[in-house]
Parts: C-alpha cells; sequence; structure tokens
C-alpha cells in the first residue's frame, strides 16, 4: 500500500519570520533600528508559532457577528468576534505594533514599528485595521490640546480589554474610522452627516456612514458637515460616565476578504463628539492620519507577499515532481525568484518610507512639543523641523502615494502567482494563501483606490512643488549607478516634469506616471541596498527592453538560486 504521506509538505510552523526574512533584517540595520532586532525576533517566534498560526486560521475562519438588540430588545450595538481574533490583537498591542513609535520616539522607532506590524499583518491582516488606525490617529489627536490630554497617554499603553467601558478605564485604547457615506467614498465634501455646535465644548453628530471600520473601538474619527464645511470630530463609543454614546450598527458588510476584521455601516443621532482642529478644516486634519493608513497598506501589502514568497519556496523544498525538487525545476525557480524580487522591492520601499517618519517626526509626537507643557500635543502649525525634516516630509509626500499605487496593485497579482506554485492546495482554505488572495485587494481600494492615489500623485506635483523637487533629489542620488536605472530615471522624471506643466491632461496618464516613478524608486533603492544578484534581476525584469510585469519572466542571466537562498 502506498504511504499517504509521500511527497507531501510539511506545515511551515516553528520559525523566526524575523530572521529568516532577509530582506527586512537589513532594511531594519540600514535605518537605524537594529536595536529592536531581538524584540522583533521576538515576534517573529510568536507569530510563527503553531499556536498563532492556528489563531490566525480560526479568527479568518469564524466570522464577526452583529449583535444588534440584546435579549430583551434592547439596542446593544456591539461585534462578537472568535476568542482567537482578541488573542492575535491583544498580542499585535503587546508588542507595540500600534503605537510604539509615538509612545518612546528614538532613532529608528518609526522603522521598528513598521517591521512590527509587518510582521503580525504577515500571519493575519484582518486585526492589523484597527492597529493601523490608531497609529494613523495620533498626529491628528495630538493637534488638540484637551483630547490629547485625555486619550493619547490610553494609545500609548500596551493593553488590550475588548469590552465596551469608559476608555479612562481600560489597559489601552484603539481608535477607528468613519468617513464614507452611501454617495461615495473619494467625494468626502459631499458627506452630509452633520454636526451642531453643543455650546460646551462638544458637537451632536447625526448621520450615517457607509463605511466604520473596526466598529468595537474606543473611538472614531469622523467628518461631519458644519457652516463652514467638514470637520474631523473625535466620537468615543462610551462616555465617561459609562453611559453608550450614540452609535447605532446597522449590518456588518459581507466583505471579500479581511473576514477576521469587522466593517460596519452606522448610524449617529445627536451622537457627541470632539472637534479636531479647525471648523470646515476636517479634511486636512486627517491628511496626516491618511498619510499613514496609506504607508500601512503599502506595509501590509509587503507583508502579503513576503508570506505568498515563504509560503511558495517552502512548498518547493519539500515537493518533488519528474524526479527532482520543484525548486530545482528551472520554469518554477524563475516564478519563486520573480516573487521574490518584487517582495523585496515592496520591503525596501515600505521601510523608506518609515524611515522618512523617522526623520519627518524626529522627536516624535510627544517630545516635540513638550515646551508647551501638553504631553502629546502638538501645536497647531507643528514642531519646528529641520531642513532635513522638512525634506523628508516633501519626499514622502509623492512617495507614499507612489507606493501605495504601485504596491497595492501588484499585491493581488502577486498573491495569485504564489498560490498557483502550491497547485491545487493553494486553492483551498486549508492553507493560508487562498486567505491571503482574498485578502490583497482591500489594501488597493482603503485609503484610495487606484484612479485615486494616482490623481493625488499628480495634485501634490501641482500644488507642492517642493514634493516633487524633494523626489527626483532621492532619485537622482542613484544616477550613474547602472544604464538600466539611469534610463528609468530619466523617463521617469521626463513624465514628472511634463504632469508639472499640464496636470490637467496628464490626468489621463495618471497611472502611468505613478507606474514609472514606483519602478524608478524601487530600482533605485535594490540598486543602493541589496545584493547584486537580486537588483539586477529586478532591473532587467522590470526595466529592460525585454520587460515584463507577469512573473517568472527572469532573463537568462538571473542568478536565481542566490535570489532563492536569501529567501
Amino acid at each position: 500500500m502506498p504511504d499517504a504521506m509521500a511527497n507531501q509538505v510539511p506545515p511551515r510552523m516553528g520559525i523566526d519570520e524575523f530572521s529568516t526574512n532577509t530582506a527586512l533584517v537589513d532594511g531594519v540595520r540600514r535605518y537605524g533600528a537594529g536595536w529592536a532586532a531581538g524584540a522583533l525576533a521576538s515576534i517573529g517566534r510568536l507569530v510563527g508559532s503553531a499556536e498563532f498560526q492556528e489563531n490566525a486560521r480560526l479568527a479568518n475562519l469564524h466570522a464577526p457577528l452583529l449583535r444588534a438588540l440584546d435579549r430583551y430588545g434592547e439596542r446593544l450595538d456591539e461585534v462578537e468576534y472568535h476568542p482567537a481574533y482578541h488573542r492575535i490583537l491583544g498580542d499585535a498591542i503587546a508588542h507595540g505594533a500600534h503605537t510604539s513609535s509615538w509612545a518612546d520616539p528614538r532613532a529608528g522607532a518609526h522603522v521598528a514599528r513598521a517591521a512590527a506590524f509587518m510582521l503580525f499583518a504577515q500571519a493575519e491582516p484582518g486585526h492589523a485595521c484597527p492597529v493601523s488606525m490608531t497609529h494613523a490617529a495620533v498626529p491628528a489627536l495630538a493637534r488638540e490640546p484637551a483630547v490629547a490630554r485625555s486619550w493619547l497617554p490610553l494609545l500609548y499603553r500596551t493593553g488590550y480589554e475588548p469590552r465596551l467601558m469608559p476608555a479612562a478605564g481600560k489597559p489601552g485604547a484603539l481608535v477607528g474610522m468613519a468617513m464614507t457615506e452611501r454617495q461615495g467614498g473619494s467625494d468626502v465634501r459631499a458627506n452630509t452627516t452633520r454636526a451642531l455646535d453643543a455650546g460646551d465644548g462638544t458637537a451632536r453628530i447625526t448621520g450615517q456612514k457607509w463605511f466604520c471600520s473596526a466598529p468595537m473601538s474606543d473611538a472614531f474619527l469622523v467628518l461631519a458637515q458644519e457652516r463652514t464645511g467638514p470637520s474631523c470630530f473625535l466620537v468615543p463609543r462610551v462616555l465617561d460616565d459609562g453611559t453608550r454614546n450614540a452609535f447605532r450598527l446597522v449590518r456588518l458588510k459581507s466583505k471579500l476578504g479581511n473576514r477576521a476584521n469587522a466593517s460596519a455601516e452606522v448610524e449617529f443621532e445627536r451622537t457627541l463628539g470632539w472637534r479636531i482642529g479647525e471648523a470646515g478644516r476636517g479634511v486636512r486634519t486627517i491628511l496626516e492620519m491618511v498619510h499613514e493608513t496609506r504607508l500601512d497598506c503599502v506595509l501590509g501589502t509587503a507583508a502579503g507577499m513576503r508570506q505568498g514568497v515563504a509560503e511558495a519556496v517552502w512548498h518547493a523544498r519539500h515537493r518533488r515532481a519528474f524526479g527532482k525538487l520543484l525548486i530545482d525545476q528551472p520554469a518554477m525557480a524563475a516564478v519563486l525568484a520573480d516573487l521574490a524580487i518584487e517582495a523585496e522591492a515592496s520591503i525596501a520601499l515600505g521601510l523608506r518610507l518609515a524611515a522618512a517618519d523617522d526623520v519627518a517626526w524626529p522627536a516624535g509626537v510627544r517630545e516635540a512639543t513638550s515646551r508647551q507643557g501638553v504631553e502629546g500635543a502638538l501645536p497647531a502649525d507643528g514642531p519646528s523641523p529641520s531642513d532635513d525634516a522638512e525634506r523628508e516630509r516633501s519626499f514622502a509626500r509623492i512617495a507614499t502615494a507612489v507606493a501605495k499605487f504601485w504596491v497595492c496593485q501588484r499585491g493581488p497579482m502577486h498573491a495569485a502567482e504564489a498560490l498557483q506554485c502550491l497547485g491545487g492546495n493553494g486553492y483551498t482554505e486549508d492553507f493560508p494563501l487562498a486567505m491571503r488572495y482574498r485578502e490583497q485587494p482591500v489594501m488597493a481600494i482603503w485609503e484610495g483606490s487606484g484612479n485615486v492615489v494616482a490623481l493625488d500623485v499628480l495634485r501634490a506635483l501641482a500644488r507642492e512643488p517642493e514634493s516633487a523637487e524633494a523626489f527626483a533629489d532621492e532619485l537622482e542620488l542613484r544616477r550613474g549607478a547602472d544604464p538600466l536605472l539611469d534610463r528609468q530615471l530619466n523617463r521617469a522624471l521626463s513624465l514628472m516634469a511634463d504632469a508639472r506643466r499640464e496636470p490637467d491632461a496628464a490626468q489621463s496618464w495618471a497611472r502611468r506616471l505613478a507606474e514609472e516613478l514606483a519602478l524608478a524608486l524601487e530600482a533605485a533603492l535594490l540598486v543602493s541596498h541589496a545584493p547584486s544578484s537580486v537588483a539586477e534581476a529586478f532591473l532587467a525584469a522590470r526595466l529592460g527592453d525585454d520587460r515584463s510585469l507577469g512573473f517568472g519572466c527572469l532573463p537568462d542571466t538571473a542568478r536565481t538560486r542566490e535570489i532563492l537562498e536569501r529567501v
């Protein structure tokens, strides 16, 4: 009788997901976060354990349930999650994947936090939504001293309590977001939700939101119309006296992916909120939050690419076909190596953007404003930044949008190809790549789909010339390193110059511009920091005369074995 286990691949468990991710380890050291290597290795072992992976499976298998009413028909408006989801979210908070870069500012803090976020998102992406939004809310909340004094210390804590109760009594707090309305998500100025000044420093908000992410969070940033335009408000779920704020959950969205995380339609009726920032300037107030959540979309997509590569290569190293291991089959090796260089380029780009935050916020939010006597509060004009900080903020303004467009567009294609490497097993829910295939598209949609982000690149070029100059300077630093790179720099910079001259005409080719800028930046980073085997393969495959944006079309000169050894 044949061996039932013959030619079967063992589970990929018991692995340090940080220390085995060479691209991530190198990036952490490169950008001054080497001090966090021990803590990141601890996270790597945690998320690579069989127990954590089982929790990830259960959290995605058992979708959240809406409990709109209690047994007596009274409003309850709660979401019930599987305990595995709470365990995962609690672990991420305990290890500072949410706000460690703000709570403990030091050189490399944003890079270390980005790496921690990626490690957790690699194993289970659904919980990353409230983790990301809490991180991103800090700069916005810091602009309102009274709110910052009460809320930022709660966000900096590393405890997790899932029950709805006054935030001040919890070991930590999470922040969600409710911006999108039924009539459309991109044009938030068309929102119909209204806010009336209550005369006591608060407002009463009435209206509906079509998407509210992580509805069991402790507070939410909400856009609502005032007489002068849309303003941003912080809306708590539970008030200080223990009563529930008016926050009605209408239904949970039935989503393609992101199943462990709940997204809801919500209704407000004279719901209490505190204005954040100037009245009528709510869109401006949330821009920094959008910047940070877009960066986390890049990091989350790169984490998914790493998961796809790791699972595919693991499978190919243990599975035989036609007398050879799959990884020794040239066609399979080419696909795997191509997936690997795509993942490494995305990781390099994500960490470069996180490093920009480290320079742009050199002392974090807390220390930069201690002179005002309000711990964790940012004055309206922000701290007095250095020239380097200004340059990095300007660079990141365009680079984050470019990366959000390109990396998140590539994510679903990458997941589909990685899934194929496992054959029929990859298409089953018993293996993690089916979940990843469903997950990757959300990063391309959340915080601006492809057209929205590509057009945002055009707006930044037209309205913020210093951002265009900083981006061009970044690319020029690598000129002369390789002829293919130089040719790509010329192509990208020429398109950027054309877009600055004729921004309206450029709308029809905004996606091409974002793509060329992203490829130029990824190539420049790999040429500067990656091994020659990775950089040369990327340049030839993505920028050469025979370039292909499909996977597995590497040139004959590609050193696939060296690339795969790095994985």
